[in-house]
């Protein structure tokens, strides 16, 4: 099958869908977990490395994509920074008033700020809408992402990916 991300640069949500690294509905409405977005062949492991929980295994040949265990995965956040491809997301949909969480990598400067309203963008960079920044999570060792966490529509989960600073 060819992939679309080879002439657009980005996962379409077809290429995601029943991935080994999607969790179900059900699994991201009982709380956070981690999602996977990674479908390369590539040589890369630290994901399941880091995993403290038997959640993620790439196994031997480290060329394999990612497969999510997600009844083991327990929303712990270790590996969203530790991703090189910053392809791994947490999702929570388990927010009153149909609301979601997403946890991204974040590499820019400025850090957003708790409170702050932000433009969620879609995998293609395209706008979706207004966000809130609920947290930042900075880490002290220079080889680590910074990770931002935004409250979106419940319908947004899945989709938003990126942020856009509005100052």
């Amino acid at each position: 099958m060819a992939k679309d991300s080879s002439k657009t640069g980005f996962l379409s949500e077809e290429e995601l869908r029943g991935g080994p690294g999607i969790p179900s509905e059900a699994r991201r409405q009982k709380g956070a977990v981690a999602v996977l977005e990674c479908l390369e062949d590539i040589p890369c492991n630290p994901c399941e490395s880091i995993c403290k929980f038997d959640a993620i295994t790439v196994g031997e040949d480290i060329t394999t994509p990612p497969l999510l265990t997600e009844d083991n995965c327990v929303g712990c956040r270790s590996c969203v920074p530790i991703c090189p491809g910053q392809a791994i997301f947490l999702v929570d949909e388990s927010l009153p008033d149909d609301k979601a969480a997403i946890e991204m990598p974040y590499e820019y400067r400025p850090l957003p700020q708790k409170g702050d309203i932000v433009i969620a963008l879609d995998r293609a960079g395209q706008q979706i809408g207004d966000a809130t920044v609920t947290a930042v999570k900075k880490t002290e060792k220079m080889d680590r992402t910074a990770t931002v966490i935004i409250e979106v529509p419940r319908n947004w989960s899945m989709r938003a990916r990126a942020i856009r600073l509005k100052r």
